[in-house]
């Protein structure tokens, strides 16, 4: 180890101290620690909630201060490897572990005195509130900013006119409600954070070290390999499973988008393009099943319902989305001409089934045991035991102690980022729940659209892609579904959909600017202009930003497991509307196609990914005769349509 097993996010951006000698081996042993302990006590252990939290808020915090620079003149030279921390940053550590020790010795006998707080219990109470927020200026600079914002709201509500004023609340009161009580730091955020986000993380890290990533690559290059701009479709299709596990869009682009930016630029790609569909493609994984990045059980834990509800009414979106940035990539590669890749760079499917395929029983594992009806926290734990069994069914994957060590200390690294988001968080929600400041802006936004869906969903959309920017998925979600997704509800909206509605757009910030972090980081691996990328990602995205508005007016897309005849002609018709709306992006369907063109493919996507059925006719009728249309101009023009053979630029 020895500090060289850094995640690659972390080692590509130099955003954490490279320790040298036995202080090397001490984050390890700790790691391990962490990752044993979360193991345990999720899969077999007993620990009550607010125990568990504290001690994971510990964890994080000693990882935190042990690994994250202080200031911007010490980041510039973490290339440097080091021996031990700052005397500053041990000093936080101990700081740490005395005042959220502090809870866990106390929390029993606070709670048998009914509440009751003392002195000390408010002075380590706000030490530790302090922590958690030095953290997230290192970790997340701008979430803790938003964080702040919402603290200071607490006490200088009551200087602010209108419904938006409160009578203002105490230090003291801030204190209890934001520490000792179950609606702040310790709420659902950091809960959801010490159970589903660090098993899936965990469970992500033992897939890559047992070679699922390469296996995902080596068999979509079987899939697409071969077909026109091959590369860029082997990016969506990789990017697409491997961002669904370790549901972070940024690190997904961090490290798949290493092998398949340069690829799709060897293959004449413009980098451009290629960095914008690594970064749509990682950051659809967030909302794609079986594992939607864990943000999906964490949207069953606030619905009430199964998972694999949540599971099923995300496919078709899913479907949809990527199917979009596929079609766009392969007319792109028609327009410039693109071939794919040569036969004998492609590996036989066979080979790679006989010699991988065994690493898809975790997964298979995973999704068996979420049917049979157990809880995604017991089906991870199990499913990050198959991944050991597994590799060991042949030698060449097999995981020996050390690739298990390994394992252990990326995941707990890897659960950093979102931990100490979901901690943060907690000031946030803490702040809506303690003011009141939820229902006054569900009020707020009801009163002025006048009941107008199409009016309220644009507000919570541009709400909800504000507040997802720069925040790990599902510490995104859990800040959108406390603040957005009422106001869906509340005018008629399904839960289910309200809440896929704001999920989608929290995880598009990824994408949008001017946070557009995804973009960016793809940006700095294609060597191009972040803004042109982020721009050309939004256009590639373009689906996930239109596709939400129709589920919230009819939710027939998001399946619920009934397969019906509305449901068929639904689903069919927008499959075929996201075909129209990718050739009206690239201008380009049997043949190049004029802006006229274009703007009645553009129609005919936003009639049929409607699900009615009238608007289906018409939109089918129109794409029948555009079709009929640009068959016979190609006829003309002698164009050929073979998939497998290029088009002359």
């Amino acid at each position: 180890m020895n500090g060289e097993s850094l995640p690659i996010e972390e080692k590509a951006h130099h955003t954490v101290r490279n320790y040298a000698g036995k202080m090397s081996l001490i984050i390890v042993f700790l790691s391990v620690i962490w990752s044993v302990f979360q193991l345990y006590t999720s899969g077999f252990g007993i620990l009550d909630a607010m125990r568990l939290r504290a001690i994971h808020i510990i964890f994080l915090l000693i990882f935190t201060f042990l690994l994250y620079p202080i200031n911007k003149k010490e980041r510039k030279s973490l290339s440097n490897r080091i021996n031990r921390p700052p005397l500053f940053d041990l000093v936080l550590v101990l700081l740490s572990i005395i005042s959220f020790g502090y809870l866990l010795v106390n929390y029993s006998s606070i709670a048998l005195r009914g509440g009751y707080l003392v002195t000390l219990d408010y002075v380590f109470g706000a030490i530790g509130i302090l922590l958690v927020f030095e953290a997230a200026r290192r970790v997340v600079g701008n979430l803790a900013i938003l964080a702040l914002i919402f603290l200071l709201y607490n006490f200088l509500g009551v200087y602010i006119p209108g419904d938006f004023g409160h009578g203002g609340f105490s230090i003291k009161r801030v204190t209890e409600f934001m520490f000792w009580g179950s609606q702040g730091i310790f709420g659902i955020a950091i809960g959801v954070s010490s159970t589903f986000v660090f098993l899936f993380i965990l469970f992500g890290s033992f897939l890559r070290l047992s070679g699922f990533s390469q296996f995902i690559n080596d068999l979509a290059l079987t899939i697409a390999g071969r077909s026109p701009g091959g590369p860029a479709k082997v990016a969506v299709l990789a990017s697409s499973m491997m961002g669904m596990i370790n549901g972070s869009a940024i690190a997904n682009v961090a490290t798949t988008g290493t092998i398949t930016i340069p690829l799709m630029k060897q293959n004449g790609y413009k980098a451009r393009f290629a960095a914008a569909v690594e970064a749509v493609a990682s950051t659809g994984g967030q909302f794609a099943p079986p594992i939607m990045g864990a943000a999906g059980f964490v949207m069953a834990e606030y619905l009430g319902v199964p998972y694999t509800t949540i599971m099923l009414a995300a496919i078709i979106p899913a479907f949809l989305y990527y199917l979009t940035l596929i079609l766009i990539v392969h007319f792109e590669a028609k327009k410039l001409g693109l071939k794919g890749i040569s036969k004998e760079n492609i590996p036989n499917v066979v080979q790679v089934l006989k010699t991988q395929g065994h690493l898809l029983i975790p997964l298979i594992v995973l999704i068996g045991l979420l049917f049979a009806g157990y809880t995604p926290i017991y089906a991870a734990v199990f499913s990050i035991i198959a991944s050991v069994v597994a590799s060991w069914l042949r030698k060449e994957t097999r995981m020996g102690v050390k690739k298990i060590i390994q394992a252990l200390e990326e995941g707990a690294k890897g659960a950093i980022g979102v931990g100490v988001a979901c901690a943060t968080i907690g000031v946030v929600i803490g702040t809506v729940s303690l003011t009141g400041l939820g229902l006054t802006l569900g009020y707020t936004i009801l009163e002025s659209v006048n009941d107008s869906l199409l009016v309220a969903g644009l507000l919570v959309m541009l709400m909800s892609i504000v507040l997802g920017m720069g925040v790990p998925g599902v510490a995104a979600y859990v800040i959108v579904a406390t603040v957005s997704a009422p106001v869906l509800i509340d005018l008629g909206v399904s839960p289910i959909a309200a809440h896929m509605f704001v999920l989608i757009y929290a995880c598009l910030s990824n994408i949008t600017p001017p946070v557009a972090l995804a973009s960016y980081v793809a940006a700095g691996i294609a060597n191009t202009n972040q803004t042109k990328v982020s721009y050309t990602a939004v256009k590639l995205g373009l689906t996930g930003f239109i596709m939400p508005f129709f589920f919230i007016f009819d939710p027939i897309l998001l399946f619920d497991g009934h397969v019906t005849t509305d449901f068929v002609i639904a689903a069919l018709s927008a499959t075929l509307g996201v075909m129209a709306l990718s050739a009206g992006l690239q201008g380009w369907l049997f043949t190049r196609i004029n802006i006229v063109v274009r703007i009645l493919l553009f129609t005919v996507s936003i009639l049929m990914i409607d699900p009615t059925l009238m608007s289906d006719m018409i939109g089918g009728g129109l794409f029948i005769l555009l079709l009929v249309w640009q068959f016979f101009t190609r006829k003309k023009n002698n164009v050929k349509i073979d998939a497998t053979e290029p088009v002359a630029k």
